[in-house]
C-alpha cells in the first residue's frame, strides 16, 4: 500500500510500505480521509520528541471497513467508520473507571516515542482496536468524520469544567481547537464568549462561530477588557489553548475570584505559575488530555449543524501531495486552518 511516511525530521515520502496485519480484536481501515493535526506538524521537525522516524503519523481520520479479526463483533465490512485516537488497555484501573485517556497503557495512533511506535493512518489502511471504533451517521462525510477528534478534544475541555447558564468564558488561542472550543461553549449554553488571539483573520472567525467578542492580545490589555464586560469581575472560566507562558498568565489574569482556567495546549512542556495570584483568589485549575466518550456527541453535534466543522476545512487534497501541504502548514501559510488528505 502507499503511505506518507516520515523517514527523518523535516523529510516526508509518499511510498509503498507493508500492508497492516489485523490481529484477532482489530479492524483495518481502509481510509478516506485524515487530518493533518498541528501535533503531527510540531512533531515532524523534532520539537516534541513524539514522532521518532521512521513512522507513519495521523490520528484524525475516517473510512471503510476493509477486514475483520476473529473476534470482532458489532461491525461488519464495508461499515463506515472514525475511530479514537487513543488505543487504551480497557482493563486498567482507569480504564475500567471510564477515563480512557488517562489508560496506563494509552498509546496515540500515528506516535512514535521512548515507549512505543504505532503507526496512523496517513496511508491507504490503518489496522485498530474494535473498541475505539465509532460508526458514521450517514449525513457526516468522511471529511466532516476526520475532524471529529479535534472536535472531542474541544468537548472534553468544556466537560472538565461546569458550564453555567449566563457564565463568561473566555478562550485564549483560537486556532483549531480554540475555534471548536468557542463552539462547544454555545452548545453549553454559555453565556458570554470571548475569544483572544494574536491573529486578527482567526478572531474573525471566532466571531462567525459564535465568539461574543474579540480581542489581539498585542493590541489591548486584555484583562482590563474582560472585567468591563463583567461588572468589573473578571470571567468565569477561561480555557488557555496554546501552551505557552504569555497566553497561561493572560488566561489566569483574566479570570474573577474563584474562577477555572481549563489548561489545553500544551507546545510548552512547562510555564511560569503566579502562584499568589492563583492561591489568594482561589483559582481551580483543571488539566484536560485528548478526550473521553465524546465522539458520539461530537458526531450528532455535526450532523445536526450544532458544531461547524466544514468551516474549517481549507483544503482536501491527495495524500500524494501531503510532504507539501506538511511544508505550507509548517510555513504558517496565511489562511491555512485543517488540511485533510485523502488516499
Amino acid at each position: 500500500m502507499k503511505a506518507l511516511v516520515l523517514e527523518a525530521y523535516n523529510q516526508l515520502e509518499y511510498k509503498d510500505v507493508t500492508e497492516p496485519t489485523v490481529s484477532e480484536h482489530e479492524v483495518l481501515i481502509q481510509v478516506k480521509a485524515c487530518g493533518i493535526c498541528g501535533s503531527d506538524i510540531h512533531g515532524m521537525d523534532g520539537s516534541t520528541g513524539r514522532r521518532v522516524p521512521p513512522l507513519i503519523m495521523g490520528h484524525e481520520a475516517s473510512g471503510v471497513i476493509a477486514e475483520l479479526g476473529s473476534q470482532v463483533r458489532d461491525y461488519k465490512v464495508g461499515d463506515r467508520v472514525t475511530f479514537d485516537s487513543t488505543v487504551y488497555c480497557g482493563e486498567c484501573g482507569f480504564c475500567r473507571s471510564g477515563q480512557i485517556n488517562l489508560c496506563d497503557e494509552r498509546r496515540v495512533l500515528g506516535v512514535s516515542c521512548e515507549e512505543y511506535r504505532q503507526h496512523g493512518a496517513f496511508a491507504e489502511y490503518v489496522a485498530v482496536p474494535q473498541i475505539i471504533l465509532y460508526r458514521l451517521p450517514e449525513a457526516v462525510s468522511y471529511e466532516q468524520a476526520a475532524m471529529v477528534e479535534a472536535c472531542s478534544i474541544a468537548f472534553h475541555a468544556v466537560r472538565r469544567a461546569r458550564v453555567e447558564l449566563g457564565n463568561t468564558a473566555v478562550v485564549v488561542g483560537v486556532g483549531m481547537i480554540g475555534l471548536l472550543v468557542v463552539q462547544a461553549l454555545r452548545t453549553a449554553g454559555c453565556g458570554q464568549i470571548i475569544a483572544v488571539d494574536l491573529d486578527d483573520q482567526k478572531l474573525e472567525m471566532a466571531l462567525q462561530l459564535g465568539a461574543d467578542a474579540g480581542f489581539n492580545s498585542s493590541q489591548s490589555d486584555i484583562a482590563n477588557l474582560i472585567r468591563d464586560r463583567t461588572d468589573g469581575q473578571g470571567a468565569d472560566l477561561t480555557y488557555e489553548v496554546v501552551g505557552v507562558t504569555s497566553a497561561f498568565r493572560l488566561a489566569l489574569n483574566s479570570l474573577r475570584k474563584g474562577g477555572s482556567l481549563i489548561l489545553v495546549g500544551n507546545i510548552s512542556p512547562e510555564v511560569t505559575l503566579p502562584l499568589q495570584s492563583a492561591v489568594t483568589r482561589e483559582i481551580t485549575l483543571y488539566g484536560s488530555c485528548a478526550s473521553r466518550g465524546e465522539y458520539p456527541a461530537c458526531l450528532q453535534m455535526i450532523q445536526l449543524g450544532a458544531i461547524n466543522v466544514d468551516a474549517l476545512i481549507s483544503n482536501v487534497a491527495p495524500l500524494a501531495e501531503g510532504a507539501s501541504w506538511f511544508k505550507r502548514l509548517y510555513e504558517k501559510e496565511a489562511g491555512l486552518m485543517k488540511v485533510i488528505l485523502q488516499p
